[in-house]
């Protein structure tokens, strides 16, 4: 049987007999403030009407506050409903005075016209002040108390996660934490008992359940959960403010790796509402494992996660290629502690350089190469436009050409959901690289194909990592348009598709994902911002600072005329290659070249005559 709440009880009896006292105030005080707070002077022709019809009226406008739910909202979460709904019983309430003083009226007027809009508007006022009061001080309260003191703790699922996570709470002596209940959807759950705490309902208790328990911190115990539905109990547990904690993963309980000590922080790839991809790991192994391999660009953010899921599947040797020395020193050093077992050689070289590349080919000869080097920033792009196409374009063209003399099995190119329909000379540079691998597969007995995805969570240069760096100094944090949405995709997951791809390959392809829905930037910043504890455009502000050089609302993954069939993976799609007139396509490789060369600023038509959907504003 369910116990009864006596707290709620409490405080709903305590708003009823302030609500009482409001209106008879405001019934008093409509007419006082009419007479300049005279009582003697008001004429008793309208003093009794009102003394007469109080009583009626209390009850009455009670009844209304009690349709219109008054009693029942969760006022720490108040919003623009609740406001609505005060607001409305109130004016009601006037309409109740305006025909119940005329039954009791002793001359022409009950009472003056402006009483009624008087008593509407105090009245309101004074359940505004109830009300909001409530969350206001609340929310003072959960900033100024310490944390670290009896911290009140609910827990979301109810399964063996829960239980080891609320044992090891409930039984530590150093744990400052406190279990005070526990949300599960399992209906069969409710009322039950987990180490004497009680699984109180399913999620749409959470607001009622982090109010009348004041929680402090959230702990999503449900390692199993996918993607989209921790995103739904997310959208819920972000409303409460409190801290929010999650297990990693589903192996950990596999693994019986369960502990408070695991728990982490709720992170933005949680909100994408979309699961990760699915990967065949024993095909990836099938075609990596005992095979020489080489990366590009492997200390960026792409590079050196292919090279940390590579070392796993046991290559005979991993070739880490970079221009930069900082970075790839990075990767490598974690790879030598991780896998000391692997065979591994650090590079350092610009894939500008063709007899560089020609000469780590025919030294290695390595049988896959994943191709991930490249200028990706836009707006940096835009302003040294042929810095992108030394580097993207014929970067591409001499790894790939030194992969397809050297004898390489597979080459993968990184390329980017900016290359459909290019607005800018970044994406305009990956479309050439992607024209590049067709028609050399056409050419070598390698396999060229390319991987296109979105916007990569966390990589350099995303808004991620600034948006935090902005949010860590006070901010704005700024976002260029309200309206821009972006495709996103976590690094891992990113990698495995590139790694899959690789298995799939027979020559050609262009391999997308399938990312789901959009993502609004604007809802990222300021999901964000609550994750981080505070408030948006209260906390921390955000600025829009208008759409940059080359930039979309949004982004396409598929051209229109490239059509799309499906592989193996539901979540991975193939392009149909495009026709290239192989001729006509290297005659204009060779113009973009010597333009690019003798520094030509012009470079963008004849960009834009291989790339006939780039589109620009002329300068």
């Amino acid at each position: 049987m369910k116990p009864f709440n006596f707290k709620i009880l409490y405080r709903r009896t305590a708003l009823v007999i302030y609500d009482i006292i409001s209106i008879v105030a405001s019934s008093v005080l409509a007419l006082l403030i009419r007479y300049e707070f005279s009582y003697g002077v008001i004429p008793s022709q309208f003093r009794t009407p009102i003394e007469r019809f109080l009583p009626i009226n209390v009850v009455i406008t009670i009844l209304l506050f009690y349709v219109f739910r008054l009693y029942s909202s969760l006022w720490a979460y108040a919003g623009e409903a609740e406001l609505q709904s005060i607001v409305v019983s109130c004016f009601l309430s006037g309409l109740v005075n305006l025909v119940g003083l005329q039954i009791f009226k002793e001359g022409v007027l009950a009472v003056p016209k402006s009483y009624y809009f008087l008593y509407v508007f105090i009245l309101i006022a004074f359940m505004f002040v109830s009300r909001f009061s409530y969350r206001f001080l609340r929310n003072l309260k959960h900033r100024s108390n310490n944390r670290n003191n009896d911290i009140a703790v609910m827990v979301i699922g109810a399964g063996e996660a829960a239980n080891v996570i609320i044992k090891e709470i409930t039984t530590s002596n150093f744990s400052t934490m406190k279990i005070k209940c526990i949300i599960d959807d399992d209906k069969g759950k409710w009322g039950k008992y987990i180490q004497g705490v009680r699984v109180v309902g399913g999620r749409d208790k959470i607001l009622e359940c982090a109010d009348t328990y004041e929680i402090d911190q959230i702990i999503v115990a449900v390692p199993s959960i996918s993607r989209g539905q921790l995103r739904e109990i997310l959208e819920i547990c972000k409303e409460t403010e409190c801290k929010i904690k999650s297990l990693p993963g589903m192996y950990q309980i596999v693994n019986g790796d369960v502990s408070v000590s695991k728990l982490r922080d709720i992170e933005i790839e949680d909100l994408l509402g979309r699961d990760p991809v699915e990967i065949d790991l024993d095909s990836i192994l099938g075609y990596v494992q005992n095979q020489v391999v080489l990366v590009t660009g492997a200390g960026g953010s792409i590079g050196s996660e292919l090279c940390r899921q590579i070392a796993t599947h046991h290559p005979s040797k991993l070739i880490m290629l970079d221009i930069y020395e900082n970075s790839v020193y990075e990767i490598q050093q974690e790879l030598i502690l991780n896998h000391p077992e692997l065979d591994m050689e650090v590079l350092i070289a610009s894939i500008r350089n063709a007899n560089r590349m020609n000469w780590i080919f025919d030294k290695y000869h390595p049988a896959i190469v994943y191709h991930a080097a490249a200028h990706k920033h836009v707006p940096l792009m835009e302003d040294s436009p042929g810095e992108a196409i030394k580097n993207n374009v014929f970067g591409t063209f001499h790894v790939a050409q030194a992969a397809a003399m050297s004898g390489a099995r597979r080459f993968v190119l990184i390329s980017t959901d900016k290359a459909v329909n290019p607005t800018n000379i970044m994406g305009a540079s990956k479309r050439i690289c992607e024209m590049i691998i067709q028609t050399f597969n056409n050419k070598y007995d390698t396999e060229f194909v390319a991987v296109r995805f979105g916007n990569v969570l966390g990589s350099n240069g995303s808004v991620i990592p600034l948006f935090r760096k902005q949010i860590a100094e006070g901010g704005p944090v700024t976002v260029t348009h309200p309206d821009i949405i972006r495709y996103f995709m976590t690094i891992p997951e990113a990698v495995s598709l590139v790694l899959q791809a690789g298995a799939y390959a027979k020559g050609g392809e262009i391999f997308v994902l399938d990312m789901g829905e959009p993502v609004k930037i604007l809802e990222l910043a300021e999901n964000l911002i609550r994750l981080s504890g505070y408030k948006p455009y209260d906390d921390i502000q955000i600025k829009f600072t208008g759409l940059r050089p080359g930039e979309k609302l949004y982004e396409e993954m598929l051209m229109d005329e490239e059509g799309l069939k499906e592989t193996a993976n539901s979540m991975i799609h193939i392009g149909r290659p495009l026709e290239i007139d192989e001729d006509r396509f290297f005659e204009q490789l060779k113009e973009l070249k010597d333009s690019s060369e003798i520094e030509d600023q012009d470079i963008r038509p004849l960009v834009r005559n291989i790339v006939p959907t780039y589109t620009y504003l002329q300068k």
